[in-house]
């Protein structure tokens, strides 16, 4: 408890699953917190739940030119910034024959191109030191049927968080990722799955069950407080050994 103390956090795609647990627990560690959203009920959902503390910006992640006024929010709210988690996305999957350019642009826009024009945005307000953390996919290392795109959005994701490390840390901020398997949350209701099919999902993970938000977040919280001081540019992979087989 109270590892953020004093510390200031932005978590897009904060109103659910991951990223609203990752705020709660970026709460309970002590840190002033503002989340994103796509959703007005959503984000309202979201402050009642976790308090009227909570700073909410309605935003799209796939509109890179918007992603300024996010930046100004934050400013205005919190005047510096010592922690973001990059959350937000979306997951398309489709054969190769079924992708056009509307719907890849989609995909490479909320996964890649807002969070990159984001980060830029907010450059003038990170502290030093300060923690970036990327939320990846172990579909950036699987070769997973009908995920080319959105593998590939999440590849993208992870070698910004090599290469901005190197970029970034002679400013005091350090940028990690974590690549996620299949965790609990409502994005598999979303895709149009069913119990039997979740079933033969967790029969594919050696774990033997689907992770839970709060793992995840644990880790988030490791990242972005000072126990995690040395470690730049890493991946930390958490998928129940999903990507071992």
């Amino acid at each position: 408890m109270n590892r953020l103390n004093n510390k200031t956090a932005l978590v897009t795609g904060g109103t659910s699953g991951i990223g609203l647990e990752t705020a709660r627990e970026f709460l309970a560690e002590g840190a002033r917190v503002a989340v994103t959203g796509r959703n007005p009920a959503a984000l309202e959902a979201a402050r009642k739940e976790l308090g009227d503390e909570l700073l909410i910006i309605p935003s799209d992640a796939g509109d890179a030119s918007g992603q300024k006024k996010v930046a100004e929010t934050i400013g205005k709210g919190f005047g510096r910034l010592d922690i973001l988690f990059l959350n937000a996305g979306i997951v398309e999957m489709a054969p190769l024959e079924a992708w056009d350019e509307g719907t890849f642009d989609r995909s490479f826009n909320t996964n890649f191109k807002g969070p990159f024009f984001l980060i830029q945005s907010l450059l003038p307000l990170f502290n030093n030191p300060a923690s970036i953390v990327l939320m990846t996919s172990i579909n950036s290392h699987l070769g997973m049927p009908n995920s080319s795109v959105y593998g590939a959005t999440k590849g993208a994701l992870l070698t910004l968080a090599r290469t901005l490390s190197g970029e970034l840390i002679s400013r005091g901020i350090r940028v990690n990722a974590i690549s996620g398997g299949p965790i609990a949350t409502p994005l598999y209701r979303k895709l149009g799955m069913g119990e039997s099919e979740l079933k033969a999902l967790e029969g594919q993970i050696p774990a033997k069950r689907l992770g839970r938000p709060s793992e995840v977040a644990e880790a988030v919280v490791f990242f972005a407080s000072d126990e995690s001081a040395f470690t730049v540019g890493s991946e930390l992979v958490i998928d129940g050994g999903m990507s071992n087989l």
